[in-house]
């Protein structure tokens, strides 16, 4: 098995899906050769040695007989999609019907429960669904003062360019280590504030945030029915126009999902290299001032015929009861999808009756104890306050972009890794990060685009051209 790795490794590594396709279709690779790679590596590096990552929490168990399938339907000219039998992990607040559905936690750890609504469109399109991958424990809103990328399941999830010391960033941490370290063609993650642009920046990885309702919710553990929303995590751009493309897609039983006009393709499509002529974006001067790989970053952009305004930082704008937001909406949102999307077998049914499950064995369950959690049931409002918060977040959000874009004509604002994802979400604005180098400690940077609502396409072409112009992954040296 060694040899048949090392011999597939020039054909897999840090390779992108087209190229991936176009190996399989040449004979080099199958989609059953390239599953069995994935789960060589995850054996190899994720678990129990000196390199271990703790970066996967369970695999798809039936994934090869369904590689071999895929090989069959490949013969037979059946291929739909670019997506089609590439092996794709997804954060274990996702639902799928060959594993647990978890959050890292053990309360749910028995929690079998149907495919969401992305997978489904994941499988419609031929994708394979390789495994689950570790994230901090309830997508981070559950312990306080913890580190990112532990859960009580999967362990602490480290960092392939510093195991032990550069943070993973969370709560999509495995999903943006196990993409790093080439244990998967590309991963979903999911973001309420940060949690997919944060670890993407961390693993020198690409992460989309979209416009919430491009994507659906449906059958995704939750945290805030008003901000939640999956997304892609991919190594580079065309990967994450690709799995974006096989994820959107309009879900009835989700309360923002979009009915986007455009079919299949359109994501993925004209991505071409003068996407950055004419175009105008902000970059803040306190990051100008303070963080040199920012400096380049708008150096390059400059160079490929961007203009660049530069923008301060507006501090009378704030984010008011942006925790309460969260609190209130954890507190109807996680009974829904208890009743309505986890296995029957799950006897769970609120938040307390998960704070009342944790304390049975606290040391084990919740060695950071629970914090948020309590604070969630401590929270209380009338419909009246709640609606208060979420209009004066939504319009503080929109407002802290709209007022830059608006004076100086600007096509998008550059920012750095998550900075900014908390204007960015209760705005309810897409945003995309995409590596633009490394720290002195090594540690990875992103150059962040963010754009106004349904500007998916612009961002990936932007980002497209910046990746393209710098090429600045690279891949951890340890897991090559």
């Amino acid at each position: 098995m060694k040899s048949i790795y090392n011999n597939l490794k020039p054909f897999v590594l840090e390779q992108d899906i087209p190229t991936l396709q176009k190996h399989i279709t040449s004979g080099e690779l199958s989609y059953e050769k390239l599953t069995k790679f994935y789960l060589y590596r995850i054996r190899k590096f994720d678990r129990a040695n000196n390199l271990s990552l703790n970066s996967v929490i369970a695999l798809n168990p039936n994934v090869i007989q369904q590689a071999r399938q895929k090989d069959k339907e490949f013969l037979n000219k059946k291929m739909k999609h670019p997506i089609f039998g590439m092996p794709i992990l997804l954060k274990d607040n996702v639902n799928a019907s060959d594993m647990p559905t978890t959050a890292g936690a053990v309360a749910l750890q028995d929690n079998n429960a149907e495919d969401a609504f992305i997978v489904k469109q994941l499988k419609k399109q031929g994708a394979l669904i390789l495994g689950k991958a570790n994230l901090s424990e309830w997508a981070y809103f559950f312990c306080g003062e913890c580190p990112s990328g532990y859960s009580a399941i999967g362990g602490q999830t480290l960092n392939p360019y510093g195991r032990k010391i550069i943070d993973t960033g969370g709560s999509s941490s495995g999903s943006g280590v196990a993409t790093s370290a080439n244990f998967c063609a590309a991963s979903i993650g999911s973001e309420t504030s940060g949690s997919i642009l944060s670890p993407a920046s961390q693993n020198s990885v690409v992460g989309l945030k979209p416009t919430i309702g491009l994507v659906s919710r449906s059958g995704i553990i939750p945290i805030s029915s008003t901000l939640d929303t999956a997304g892609p995590i991919t190594k580079n751009v065309i990967d994450n126009a690709i799995l974006l493309d096989a994820i959107f897609g309009e879900d009835k039983s989700d309360s923002k999902s979009i009915f986007a006009l455009w079919g299949n393709g359109f994501y993925v499509d004209e991505l071409v290299s003068e996407g950055l002529k004419g175009k105008r974006f902000g970059a803040y001067k306190e990051m100008l001032e303070k963080e040199p790989l920012y400096v380049s970053a708008i150096e390059q952009l400059k160079k490929r015929g961007a203009e660049i305004v530069v923008i301060e930082e507006n501090e009378d704008i704030k984010l008011p009861d942006f925790l309460r937001l969260l609190n209130l909406d954890m507190q109807k949102d996680l009974p829904i999808y208890l009743s309505k999307y986890a296995d029957d077998k799950v006897a769970l049914k609120s938040v307390e009756d998960v704070i009342d499950f944790n304390l049975k064995d606290s040391i084990h369950i919740m060695p950071y104890g629970q914090a948020l959690f309590k604070g969630i049931v401590a929270d209380k409002a009338t419909d009246e306050e709640f609606t208060l918060i979420k209009e004066i977040l939504k319009t503080n959000g929109k407002h802290y972009f709209d007022d830059f874009i608006k004076t100086n004509q600007l096509d998008g604002v550059l920012s750095i890794n998550n900075y900014h994802a908390g204007y960015a979400a209760v705005a309810e604005y897409p945003a995309i990060t995409v590596p633009m180098g490394y720290k002195e400690n090594g540690a990875p940077m992103g150059l962040t685009f963010i754009g106004k609502r349904l500007s998916e396409k612009q961002l990936l072409q932007w980002a497209y051209n910046y990746e393209q112009a710098t090429k600045m992954r690279k891949a951890p040296v340890n897991y090559n």
